[in-house]
């Protein structure tokens, strides 16, 4: 599976969560498989959904899922050790393993090699730490909302991205929408 079928086949459960979704492609898909006003879609600043994702978990009691990638964790690793010490209850990290920056053309990441972001995530206190393969990330994911424990999914899956549009709406009517639907939520 590449990450848009995975985005698919989460829509349904994605869609009672607050989701602060990865730069580029991977927000234009999940944008186009099921927009929400419960989706922060981010197009911009490359490695921080998970640090905004985590501020977002700390500020409030839903769950708070942020999709990220291998290559955004990778330009943004001070945020494993932050997650690993301040990681509440309600919060989800899903980080996409493809193996590929794929909203710049799937150069490969070095997680394609030696470089094991679960492990890593261990390593910098993140106490529950979930490896699954693509096919099982909607079970995996159920588990860890239903759970009700701070979490790390790493989802491995194959290169690819879908063609899907851009987001024509304007980052300040998603920042606005997403911040009425966290305070109805």
């Amino acid at each position: 599976m590449i990450r848009s079928e995975i985005l698919k086949d989460i829509a349904l459960i994605l869609r009672d969560q607050l989701v602060v979704c990865n730069i580029g492609i991977p927000s234009q898909e999940l944008h186009a498989i099921d927009d929400q006003p419960t989706n922060f879609y981010m197009l911009g600043t490359m490695g921080l959904a998970s640090s905004i994702g985590l501020g977002l978990a700390l500020a409030q009691d839903k769950t708070v899922i942020s999709i990220d990638g291998d290559g955004s964790v990778l330009t943004n690793l001070g945020t494993l050790p932050t997650i690993g010490n301040n990681c509440p209850n309600n919060f989800i990290l899903m980080i996409i393993d493809n193996g590929s920056y794929g909203s710049t053309g799937d150069q490969p990441t070095y997680t394609g090699k030696k470089t094991d972001l679960a492990a890593m995530a261990r390593a910098a206190g993140c106490d529950n730490v979930v490896e699954v393969q693509d096919v099982d990330t909607g079970e995996a994911l159920q588990a860890a909302i239903d759970g009700k424990r701070g979490t790390v999914m790493v989802v491995k899956c194959d290169s690819g991205n879908a063609k899907m549009p851009v987001i024509t709406m304007d980052p300040v009517v998603i920042k606005d929408r997403f911040m009425k639907a966290v305070k109805a939520s």
